[in-house]
């Protein structure tokens, strides 16, 4: 599963650790949960704290021109 969460929290300029900290998990067990297969619930906590959508987990943003930030990653 291809979760975007690492990229959302760039954007935000939020460390993992503080994102896993946010759900109350430690950080390890939040990587173990990105890169696994997380349920809804798990999903949904993530998405809470980010403040997005669930949906906004999986999808790709559109990049306008094709070039990003290389300092935030946004198009």
């Amino acid at each position: 599963m291809d979760l975007r969460v690492k990229d959302i929290c760039k954007e935000q300029n939020i460390l993992f650790k503080e994102l896993a900290e946010r759900i109350g998990i430690s950080d390890v067990a939040l990587r173990k949960q990105v890169q696994g297969n997380p349920s809804l619930r798990t999903l949904e906590t993530i998405a809470d704290a980010l403040g997005v959508s669930v949906v906004e987990l999986f999808e790709k943003p559109e990049p306008s021109n094709g070039i990003t930030c290389p300092h935030c990653g946004k198009p």
